[in-house]
C-alpha cells in the first residue's frame, strides 16, 4: 500500500465525524495551537533578522571588509613597496590608511575624551560615513587647518551645532616622544580644528569618534612617514573576504593582523548567533504545547477506530501499516497546522512593511517601526521543526494502534 492511500485513511479519519464531539474538539485545538505557534515562531525570527540585519548595515558602515593592524603595540609600518603590491591585488576596489589616537577635545568650558581617527581622502568610499551624516558635511581639511566630523554623542558633549559652528574647538593629542615627567602637559600637543558636521551610525560610534585629516594626527602624534594604526580594506562586489585573507597574509608576512569583518567583531556575530538559538528554542515550547493536545487527539482517535483496525488487520494489514496510518494522521494536523501558520506570518509580515503595525517607542532611533526580513531557511527550520513534533507525538498512539491484537469471532 502506498503512501498516497495511507495518507488517504489519514485525511478521512481527519475529516470524518467522530462518534465523541471531544475528539473534533480537541484535534481542532491542536491544529489551531500548531497554527499560532508557527506564525509565533515565523514572526519572531522575522523581527530578530530585520534587527540583525539592521544592526549588520551599521557595522557594515564603520567597520571596512578588512582591517590590516598590529599583532603586537599600536602601529604597522608600510613601505611604499607594500602598498604598491596592495594597490595590485585584483580583489580589492580602493583601501584608506588610519591613524587613530585618544585625544581630548574641549570647547569652552565643555571637553570630552575621544577616539581621533585620522583618514586619508579614500575613506568616504571604504566607509559609508557619507550616506550616514546627520547635519553639515564631510569635510577633513587639511593638515594645518583640520575639519572634525563628531558622532551625534560626542557633538552632544560638546554642546556642538558642528554644521553652524563658527569657532574652532581645541584638540589634545598625545605625543609619541617620551612623557616628561616634570611637566605632563609636555607630553600632550595642542591644535585647533574647525568642526564641519556630525554622523549618527550607532551608540557605540557615536559617542565615541570623531573622524578628522591623516596628516593632522600623524604630524601632531608624531609617527613617521610609514607609520599608520591600520588599513581599511573595500573588497569588489561579490568578492568573499575568505578568498582575499590568504593573499594579503603572505603578501604582508608576519606582524600584521588581516581580520574581515566578522573578525573584527567576534562577540557581536556569536551575540546574535546565540540570542536567534535561544528564541528560537523558546518559542519551540509552544509547539511542543501544542504537541500535547495532538497525542491526546490521536490517542482518542486510536480508541475511536478500534474497530477499523481489527476490519484493516483482517484484510491483511500488519502493524507496520496500521502504524503508518496514524502516524500519517499526525503529520496530517502538523502539515495543515504549520501551512496556516505561515500564511499568517507572511500577512503580518506584509501589514508590517506596509502600515508599520508595530512602531517603535520614542524617538532615538533610526527607524520608527520594527523591521522585519522573512527567510526561506526559517521557514524550512520550522516547517522541518513542527513536522518532527507532530511525527514525536502521534509515535506513542501509532505504536498503540498497530500493537492491538486482532479478534476473531465465531
Amino acid at each position: 500500500m502506498n503512501f498516497r492511500i495511507i495518507l488517504k485513511f489519514a485525511w478521512r479519519y481527519f475529516k470524518a465525524k467522530k462518534s465523541t464531539n471531544a475528539i473534533n474538539v480537541i484535534s481542532w485545538v491542536s491544529v489551531i495551537a500548531i497554527v499560532f505557534g508557527t506564525a509565533a515562531l515565523i514572526v519572531i525570527l522575522s523581527a530578530f533578522n530585520g534587527f540583525e540585519s539592521l544592526v549588520k548595515s551599521l557595522y557594515a558602515s564603520f567597520y571596512p571588509d578588512i582591517n590590516i593592524s598590529a599583532t603586537k603595540g599600536k602601529l604597522i609600518t608600510l613601505s611604499q613597496k607594500q602598498l604598491d603590491q596592495l594597490r595590485g591585488v585584483n580583489e580589492i576596489e580602493t583601501f584608506s590608511l588610519v591613524a587613530e589616537e585618544k585625544a581630548l577635545i574641549q570647547n569652552g568650558p565643555l571637553q570630552t575624551v575621544v577616539h581621533i581617527k585620522g583618514v586619508d581622502n579614500k575613506y568616504s568610499k571604504v566607509a559609508g560615513f557619507a550616506a550616514l551624516m546627520y547635519r553639515g558635511e564631510f569635510e577633513l581639511g587639511t593638515e594645518d587647518q583640520p575639519g572634525l566630523v563628531f558622532g551625534v554623542g560626542v557633538e552632544q558633549a560638546l554642546g556642538l551645532s558642528s554644521h553652524q559652528a563658527i569657532s574652532p574647538v581645541s584638540i589634545y593629542l598625545p605625543k609619541k616622544t617620551a612623557i616628561a615627567i616634570t611637566d605632563p602637559l609636555q607630553s600632550l600637543a595642542m591644535s585647533l580644528g574647525n568642526p564641519r558636521g556630525s554622523f549618527a551610525i550607532q551608540t557605540e560610534f557615536d559617542n565615541k569618534y570623531v573622524i578628522t585629516n591623516l596628516d593632522f594626527i600623524r604630524s601632531y602624534v608624531g609617527y613617521r612617514q610609514d607609520q599608520y594604526s591600520a588599513v581599511e580594506i573595500k573588497l569588489k562586489p561579490n568578492v568573499s573576504a575568505s578568498t582575499v585573507l590568504p593573499t594579503l597574509g603572505s603578501l604582508l608576512g608576519e606582524g600584521y593582523l588581516v581580520e574581515d569583518r566578522y573578525q573584527q567583531n567576534k562577540m557581536l556575530y556569536n551575540t546574535i548567533r546565540l540570542e536567534k538559538l535561544a528564541i528560537y528554542g523558546i518559542f519551540s515550547l509552544i509547539l511542543i504545547v501544542a504537541a500535547f493536545n495532538m497525542l491526546g487527539a490521536l490517542s482518542m482517535l486510536v480508541l475511536e477506530k478500534k474497530k477499523d483496525i481489527q476490519v484493516l488487520k483482517a484484510m491483511g494489514a500488519d502493524q507496520k501499516l496500521i502504524q503508518q496510518i496514524f502516524l500519517a494522521e499526525g503529520m496530517l494536523l502538523s502539515f495543515i497546522g504549520a501551512i496556516g501558520g505561515m500564511c499568517i506570518a507572511l500577512i503580518l509580515y506584509y501589514l508590517q512593511t506596509q502600515y508599520k503595525l508595530v512602531p517603535l517607542q520614542g524617538d532615538t532611533f533610526l527607524i520608527d517601526y520594527y523591521p522585519v526580513k522573512l527567510s526561506l531557511s526559517d521557514f524550512l527550520l520550522v516547517g522541518i521543526t513542527v513536522l518532527a513534533i507532530g511525527i514525536l507525538a502521534s509515535w506513542i498512539p501509532s505504536k498503540k494502534a498497530a500493537a492491538q491484537v486482532m479478534e476473531l469471532r465465531n
